[in-house]
Order: C-alpha cells, then sequence, then structure tokens
C-alpha cells in the first residue's frame, strides 16, 4: 500500500479553485447537480465497459447514486457505484485539466457571475464547483475490478495542493465528502437536497436515494401521559427511497413532461446556463425504430469551429448508454445539436466504426437531420408569423447569428437537402444594414428585367459595403448581397441557383446587367472601349506580369479601376484564404477593369510616368478589393515620386 504523498495542483486548477472559492457561482446549488451528473456518468461509463467485461459489476449489478448526510460531522455525501478511480486516474482526473481547455476557459470569464458559473460545466470541471460550500473535500474511490486494497483516498481544502493514499474500500465506485462551510450549514437537510434534485436531475435515468426521514416524539414530561412530551425531531431511517423520476426523459410520454423539464435535461447534457430555443422529442417506427430528443441551442460553444473535437449527440441502445458525440448521426453542420437518440435496434457492443457502416445508422441520420431542418423551418417561419410572439420572432434571427456560418457548410456537405438549407441562409445587402435578408426576400423585391441574384464576398461588412465593385448597382438601385463568413466563398461554389434565378458574383466576369442596362448606356461603354483601346494595349504591357487582361468597365462610377477574374477562376479572396491556411494556390492573375471617366485614367494617356500611373492604378484596386500589393515598398516609392 501507497504511502500518503502531498502533491500541488496544476497551476490553471489552482486559478480554477481561487475563483470557485470566491463565489462564481451566483447560484450556488448548483455544485449539486455537477456532482451528481458526474456521478451519474460514472455509472454510465461501467455499464458501457461492462458490455465486454460483465465482471466489472462484482456483486452490485443495480446502479444508483446516493445523496447523505451528517448533521453532527457537517458533512455532504454523494456516492455512486459506477466505475471508480485508480490511485494514478485520482492524482490525474483530480489535480489537473488535460483536457478541459482550462486556459480558454480561464480567457472567456466576463466578470459577469450568473455567465461566469455555466462555463464551469460546460468545460468539464464541475467536480470543482464542490469548493462553493466545502472547505475540504474527501474522496474515496475504488475503479471497478481492481482488489480491495487498491482503493484511494483523495483530500484537498482546495488551496495549492491536494493528498492521495492508498485505502482499503469494500465498494466500487467512488464517495465524495464535501466538509461544508458555515454559511453552506442550510444542505444538510432532507428538504432542500429533494428540492434541488427535483429541479436539477430528476430526469437522471439512474435512480438516486436518500434515507427516508420520520417523525421521533420527544422523551414524555414529568406526570406521564397527563404532562405531555418534550417536542420531537425527524430523524433518519435505514430505508432508503428513490428522490427522483429515475426514468430515462426521453422514455417518458410527451405530455407527461413540462416544458422545465425539458430545459433542465438540455443544461444537464449541454452544461449550458441558457434555455434552449427549441426542442423536438419524437418516436419514429419503422424499418428502424428509434426515439430521438433533440436541441437547438440558444448560443454556440466555445469549441463550435474546432473540427477535431468530437461533437454530436448521444447515443443509446435500449436505454443503455453507449457514447457522447456520436458524431455518426448528424451531420458536421449540425454539430451545434444536442440531445439523445435512443436506438432499438443497434446492438449494445456497437463501435463507432461499425457506426459508420451501419444501415440503421444511416436511417438513424437521414430522419434526424430532417428533424433538425424542420425544426429551424419553424424558427424561421416565426420571425414573420404575425400572431407569434417578439421573443418568439426573435428566435431565428438570434440561432442565425450564432450558427449561419456552420449551416453554410451543409451546402457543400448535403446535397439532399442543399435547398432547404438554402431558404434557411440570411445576409446582410446594401438594401439592409441588419444580416436578416434571406434569398426568398431578395428574389421578391428583384427589379423588373432582373435575371440574377448579385452578390458580394468580402473579409468584412465595411470592405463589401464599400467595395468599388457595386457603383454601378448602387447606381441603378440594384440590391446586392453582402457575404462576409469565411465559408462563403466556399459554400457557394455548390449554390448555383436560387429558385430558378442563377447567383451571380459582382466580382466575376464582365459586368452583364442584361434589361437593366439601356442602350445609350451600352453604345457610350463600346465607344470608350474602342477609343481607349491604344491606353489598353500599353496598360496590358506594363501590367504583363500582374494582370491577365485590361479592359474598360461599366461597373465603376466614382473609382478608377477594380480588380475581376473571370468566371470560371478562383476569387482572389478564396486564394488569399488558401494561402493563409498554407494550402498550395494555383497560379491566376485578374483582369485589370478601368473606368475611361475618371480623371486619373484619363491622365495616362501621354503621361511620362504611364508605368508608374499603371501600377499603382493595379494596387491601388488591389488594396481596394482586400488584397496587399506583392511589393509594398515599391508601392510607397511609386506614390511618393508622383506626389514630389
Amino acid at each position: 500500500m501507497s504511502q500518503k504523498q502531498t502533491l500541488s495542483f496544476q497551476a490553471e486548477v489552482a486559478q480554477l479553485l481561487h475563483l470557485v472559492t470566491h463565489s462564481l457561482y451566483s447560484n450556488k446549488e448548483i455544485f449539486l447537480r455537477e456532482l451528481i451528473s458526474n456521478a451519474s456518468d460514472a455509472c454510465d461509463k461501467l455499464r458501457f465497459e461492462a458490455l465486454n467485461d460483465a465482471s466489472l459489476y462484482e456483486d452490485a449489478p443495480n446502479l444508483d447514486v446516493r445523496v447523505t448526510f451528517d448533521k453532527a460531522a457537517r458533512t455532504l455525501t454523494i456516492v455512486d457505484n459506477g466505475i471508480g478511480l485508480s490511485e494514478q486516474e485520482a492524482i490525474d482526473n483530480l489535480g489537473t485539466i488535460a483536457k478541459s481547455g482550462t486556459r480558454e476557459f480561464m480567457g472567456r470569464l466576463s466578470g459577469d457571475q450568473k455567465a461566469d458559473a455555466q462555463l464551469i460545466g460546460q468545460f468539464g470541471v464541475g467536480f470543482y464547483s464542490g469548493f462553493i460550500v466545502a472547505d475540504k473535500i474527501t474522496v474515496e474511490s475504488r475503479r471497478a475490478g481492481l482488489p480491495a486494497d487498491q482503493g484511494v483516498r483523495w483530500v484537498s481544502g482546495g488551496a495549492g495542493d491536494f493528498e492521495v493514499e492508498s485505502v482499503n474500500r469494500a465498494q466500487r465506485g467512488s464517495s465524495v465528502t464535501l466538509h461544508l462551510r458555515d454559511d453552506a450549514l442550510d444542505y444538510l437537510g432532507t428538504w432542500k437536497l429533494k428540492s434541488i434534485i427535483g429541479k436539477y436531475s430528476d430526469h437522471i435515468s439512474l435512480p438516486i436515494l436518500m434515507r427516508k426521514e420520520e417523525w421521533k416524539e420527544g422523551e414524555k414530561a414529568e406526570g406521564g401521559t397527563a404532562g405531555g412530551t418534550l417536542g420531537g425531531e425527524m430523524v433518519l431511517t435505514d430505508e432508503w427511497e428513490t428522490v427522483n423520476q429515475a426514468s430515462a426523459l426521453w422514455s417518458r410520454p410527451k405530455k407527461d413532461i413540462t416544458p422545465e423539464q425539458y430545459q433542465e435535461f438540455y443544461k444537464q447534457i449541454s452544461h449550458d446556463s441558457e434555455p434552449p430555443l427549441s426542442w423536438s422529442h419524437n418516436r419514429v417506427e419503422g424499418a428502424t425504430e428509434y426515439t430521438q430528443l433533440l436541441f437547438i441551442p440558444s448560443r454556440a460553444p466555445y469549441d463550435l469551429w474546432n473540427r477535431e473535437k468530437a461533437a454530436g449527440v448521444k447515443l443509446y441502445v435500449k436505454r443503455v448508454f453507449i457514447m457522447d458525440d456520436a458524431e455518426a448521426l448528424l451531420p458536421a453542420y449540425l454539430r451545434f445539436v444536442k440531445g439523445v437518440i435512443d436506438s432499438a435496434d443497434l446492438p449494445l457492443n456497437v463501435s463507432r466504426e461499425l457506426l459508420q457502416e451501419s444501415r440503421d445508422v444511416r436511417a438513424i441520420r437521414e430522419g434526424s437531420t430532417k428533424r433538425v431542418l424542420s425544426m429551424l423551418e419553424d424558427l424561421a417561419r416565426s420571425e414573420k408569423d404575425e400572431a407569434a410572439s417578439d421573443e418568439d420572432k426573435a428566435k431565428y434571427g438570434k440561432l442565425y447569428a450564432e450558427f449561419g456560418a456552420v449551416l453554410k457548410e451543409g451546402l457543400g456537405e448535403d446535397s439532399g437537402n442543399r435547398d432547404r438549407l438554402a431558404k434557411l441562409l440570411r445576409f446582410a445587402s446594401t438594401n439592409s444594414s441588419a444580416a436578416a435578408v434571406s434569398l426568398s426576400d431578395y428574389k421578391a423585391r428583384m427589379k423588373e428585367g432582373q435575371d440574377a441574384i448579385y452578390y458580394i464576398t468580402a473579409d468584412s461588412l465595411p470592405a463589401a459595403r464599400n467595395s468599388p465593385q457595386l457603383e454601378v448597382f448602387r447606381k441603378k438601385g440594384i440590391e446586392v448581397l453582402l457575404m462576409t463568413d469565411r465559408v462563403d466563398e466556399w459554400a457557394l461554389n455548390y449554390l448555383h441557383e436560387f429558385d430558378g434565378t442563377a447567383l451571380q458574383s459582382v466580382a466575376r466576369g464582365a459586368v452583364d446587367l442584361g434589361k437593366l442596362q439601356d442602350e445609350s448606356e451600352k453604345k457610350a461603354a463600346e465607344e470608350a472601349a474602342e477609343t481607349f483601346k491604344p491606353v489598353l494595349e500599353k496598360l496590358k504591357a506594363a501590367l504583363k506580369d500582374k494582370a491577365e487582361d485590361v479592359r474598360v468597365t461599366t461597373r465603376l462610377v466614382d473609382s478608377p479601376a477594380c480588380l475581376v477574374v473571370e468566371d470560371a477562376g478562383m476569387s482572389m479572396q478564396l486564394a488569399r484564404m488558401l494561402k493563409q491556411a498554407g494550402q498550395k494556390v494555383p497560379e491566376m492573375k485578374p483582369v485589370l477593369e478601368v473606368n475611361a471617366d475618371h480623371p486619373l485614367v484619363k491622365k495616362l494617356d501621354g503621361s511620362d510616368h504611364f508605368d508608374d500611373l499603371a501600377h499603382i492604378l493595379f494596387d491601388q484596386a488591389l488594396l481596394a478589393e482586400g488584397g496587399l500589393p506583392d511589393d509594398p515598398a515599391a508601392y510607397v516609392r511609386r506614390v511618393n515620386s508622383l506626389l514630389v
């Protein structure tokens, strides 16, 4: 048996504990939810490991969580008979936070106690919430399958270190004992604990047990019965009672579940403090039978854009927990969805590899994807429903601000649902400051004779709104969608038309406004191109290493020049993004379009500084659309020489 050893907390844990002990949680009672949730997870892990080794159940096949208290000792204890911890696991899991992103956690603290409190659970460090109410925590545990003399005791006062030693422990699993502070003694009561468990943990499928209480009469006063008794008190008995529903929430009839119970279940599985925007609870029957309980969160998790992070719903088979983050059950572009899917058909020993190949899983994935899209469509319809409340009308806008960019990934990843996804997209436009314009909205107000949906992509909204390429569209009052998410360039390669109308980038190809451009404008443009032909030839020669072509444009009104790419070419913004990501980009040259009526362009004809002006025109056009000159020093030198 090992000697007692004192070890130091990881630096981030010490910081975290300092925050916790200074009342990070605005609602202290949440500590009980976190510890019961951890106990339930430990039982789920045992159940999963026991699929391959039933001996792990030892002589206690019935899993449960027990909550006890001792008023005299001022302790509150949460006991589970789950998977338990070995000594090394206790050191690793309770002394360090290797996988929880603690640095990111510390960086996201805002000073708002209510908001900051929920980050603890979200980042997987809920155990430390016990220090909100305790000045010392003792954990005793034994991992399932290890002998009784390989138990472990872990003790800490929440300061800079903890003690750990081997102990004899007959019972499998863990007991977490909180030595309560003076201001937390009200948690030493059955009614208080039952009310907290009912509020936060009622949906947990394992039974949560507490000892029953009964009234004990006081001693008889002098004078026998006539003298009465000297009061009495409630005392704990040796009989245990279940204080939660102890059945999986999703297995109950919908009519028996309140909105508050759905919301608390969501908070428990997501570690989110905000209620979900929407949820859907359904039993699907047919060739494949399963139950789905899916939630749309109201805010994005901190790691939404980490595509390497496992994401997905929880998978159960016949109410037996199989795995968290079963990414095969929903496509990656719906990775923000939380919830549970319980299959009646999958084998209990299903692995992540088998999930990828299973016909039943493909049916579940397809059905669940359609269900989520229906939920999103319902929220989107509420935007324009006059009968809807202001809160419901605002829900889709809130959702899209958080998850809209992720939804766009579906345009390339889910061709079968591309049309449904296109209807859910929202953008800013030259007619609207808010990112709330749908493609249907745009089509409904297209000008007579307009035969395309025009858009521009840029790194930011100001860059898009002020692009020279919009000048002729602004002059003619033609609306242009402004797309500024990094995913837009990639996603729009898969969306060429909407409801029969082509999507056209204003920065691609020669501008053709069709019937919106009158004959006199077309004729003037042709004459300008002919008159300007000698200057264009000189520009092509001067810029042969930079520009694929130089031509007179009709898209510019106030600016001297702009850069475009041919219809089939890669956009300059996409090329820049690929370079920033370290990827190889095929060599490409843009087309320089010049405004023949601009004074600077007119000055080219006969200028002694023709080459310098040509390069300045090109580099300024590059700057205007978000790029940088290949040789910034040469650009500055040319500008300075002309200024002098």
